[in-house]
């Protein structure tokens, strides 16, 4: 007798609101930095939900939005804005912390003095200027035989 397998799907077991928006959270926290493992996530969400309520919601084709949110897309900031509105979230800015090492070498580092103030320069007289002045001797490649 052959085993019989299905497909796993992430979007079958996103069954409440709470696992669809800790899912979103996860996966933000595990790749902060990829833009296409959040729009594939974002999509497993919403096909966690009704696609084609979610495309009436955003006025986004169905096939479009399958195609945006698949992590092969490259979805525009206004798709992912749509979608999440859409979906009930709203994106949140908040500083990122810096590492052990950047804190350490910001309290280390010297505090700036203050300048010493600058004391108008003194008129320097033409002779000494014409004294400073010394002729270059000229180089080889340049100086013309005679």
């Amino acid at each position: 007798m052959a085993l019989k397998t299905t497909r796993y799907d992430t979007a079958d077991y996103l069954l409440t609101e709470e696992d669809r928006f800790g899912f979103l959270l996860v996966c933000l926290d595990e790749a902060p930095d990829d833009s296409e493992f959040f729009a594939h996530a974002l999509g497993v969400v919403a096909r966690s939900r009704n696609m084609s309520q979610l495309s009436r919601d955003t006025g986004l084709t169905r096939e479009g939005l399958y195609k945006a949110l698949s992590g092969y897309g490259n979805p525009g900031f206004a798709t992912v804005w749509k979608v999440l509105n859409a979906l009930g979230y709203r994106l949140a800015v908040e500083p990122i912390k810096a590492p052990a090492a950047r804190k350490m070498a910001a309290s280390r580092a010297p505090t700036a003095k203050k300048a010493p103030a600058r004391r108008a320069p003194a008129a320097k007289s033409t002779q000494r200027i014409a004294a400073k002045r010394v002729p270059r001797p000229a180089s080889k490649s340049t100086s013309r035989k005679k």
